[in-house]
């Protein structure tokens, strides 16, 4: 059976979720424990680690490759605007990086091969760094391919084995806290028969001053035969660094992006077994002040409801509200982000509408509609909460209609500072004339053939267009 070990702002969900398929979540929160039946988790080592990702906007699923895909076809289908990615990087996978730039800021860019780059603290590192300087490193915290951040890479060699670690930069054996606990697991680590290899170092986490010496042992087992494998992987390379790559990557990393949709079945899966407010993820990934409100909003009331989500008193208290800036953040489904531009909220509604005006610079044309972009112009965009279009109205400077184009998208989220969504290539245009047409419906079809977009979704989309260019050309 999988262990599974869950952490974040998803963590009650997806624990549910994972019992429910036969998984076991090992090494579990207070918060679950208390949620849950205490006696359903152990102190166990994990298979695969769960975290949320630093936008909140998804889950980093990382582990064993093997058991990373046990629980994708749990998580994939999760709902219909529910995207699953494999990682072009792994967490604690090994490269050889070359600095390519150190001015400045409190890091360097390095080069990981093949096209990948990585950021390199300097605080990690001895000495000074200058660019063409190499490093063996490993990925200390790889970032979703939505997120223009760049992997975290630390000139260390590394392994976990669920509840320790062992490293190539330590000696001996120690743990995570301090005090008598700490005393007692550098006491206990002498009664396991683990043969630690040489120029390891052994550190126990957090978790195992709960573990019994059985979990313990297996543990440092699983450290010990993945040091031993990274150093026969190893074997062959030189000692010192060379051309930028990946040596070793005994590890696999997921990542999974929520739609609305998926965020309203994450509240499905935790109503089933702890108060839940309508819209509790909704809001919990728009701000962490607005997941401390959730929180206690929860707490102090029996039962929140199962209403609809209360975007005019989440927008009210955290936004967007009228005045503010906005981004458009235009995902792709291949994971790509790309930011469309920022504008002033010139009108909102309660009912989970808002308008967004952007000033445009001249240059080209306006995708499909080919009229020209001219200094002056504004382009008018009109949201919904949850809605799976918006339309962009686009105006010159006397105010004459320069034509109209429909996205056709994943439910739209109205975050304080930005509107989230997924493209889903298929659009509606009407031309400055009056004429409408769908576009790019070829892209549609020919994402589904790829396997980047599921039939179900692309089905979706094209019921969408279709039925805005019915309202749009009456």
């Amino acid at each position: 059976m999988t262990r599974v070990r869950v952490r974040g702002i998803y963590a009650t969900a997806v624990t549910q979720l994972l019992n429910g398929a036969g998984l076991e979540v090992v090494q579990a929160s207070e918060p679950i424990r208390e949620r849950f039946d205490d006696d359903a988790f152990t102190v166990a080592p994990a298979d695969v680690s769960i975290w949320t990702s630093r936008d909140r906007q998804g889950l980093e699923v990382s582990g064993d490759p093997e058991a990373v895909e046990s629980v994708a076809d749990d998580l994939a289908t999760l709902a219909i605007d529910t995207f699953h990615w494999g990682g072009d990087v792994a967490r604690g996978a090994v490269y050889d990086a070359e600095v390519l730039e150190a001015a400045g800021g409190s890091g360097a860019v390095v080069d990981l091969g093949d096209g990948r780059r990585g950021y390199l603290r300097y605080d990690d590192v001895d000495g000074y760094v200058d660019s063409g300087d190499r490093y063996r490193v490993r990925i200390g915290e790889p970032t979703p391919p939505w997120d223009d951040d760049r992997p975290l890479v630390e000139p260390i060699l590394e392994v976990e084995g669920g509840l320790c670690t062992l490293s190539r930069d330590r000696t001996g054996v120690s743990a995570a806290m301090s005090g008598p606990a700490a005393e007692e697991l550098v006491g206990m680590t002498d009664l396991l028969s683990v043969d630690v290899p040489d120029g390891w170092g052994v550190r126990w986490q957090h978790a195992a001053a709960d573990a019994d010496l059985e979990a313990m042992g297996a543990a440092l087992e699983r450290a010990a035969d993945r040091a031993e494998a990274l150093d026969g992987a190893l074997e062959d390379a030189p000692d010192e660094p060379g051309e930028p790559g990946r040596l070793v990557a005994q590890r696999r990393t997921d990542w999974y992006w929520f739609g609305r949709e998926s965020r309203l079945a994450l509240d499905d899966a935790r109503r089933a077994v702890e108060t839940t407010m309508a819209g509790h993820h909704r809001i919990k990934a728009a701000d962490r002040a607005a997941s401390a409100a959730v929180d206690f909003a929860e707490a102090v009331c029996d039962s929140p409801g199962e209403s609809e989500f209360p975007f005019a008193a989440v927008s009210r208290q955290f936004g967007p509200t009228e005045g503010d800036r906005l981004e458009i953040g235009h995902g792709k489904p291949d994971g790509r982000y790309i930011s469309l531009g920022t504008g002033e909220v010139t009108e909102w509604g309660t009912d989970g509408t808002i308008t967004l005006e952007r000033s445009m610079h001249a240059g080209g044309s306006y995708d499909a509609l080919g009229t020209p972009k001219e200094d002056g112009d504004v382009a008018v965009t009109r949201f919904r909460e949850g809605r799976w279009w918006y339309p962009t109205t686009y105006k010159s400077a006397d105010g004459g209609s320069k034509g109209t184009y429909v996205n056709v998208c994943t439910p739209v989220e109205l975050f304080p500072d930005c509107a989230r969504y997924v493209d889903l290539y298929v659009d509606v245009i009407r031309r400055p004339d009056g004429s409408v047409a769908v576009v790019d419906a070829d892209e549609l079809e020919a994402a589904v053939d790829d396997g980047v977009l599921s039939r179900e979704l692309a089905d979706k989309a094209r019921t969408v267009a279709e039925a805005v260019e019915r309202a749009l050309s009456k």
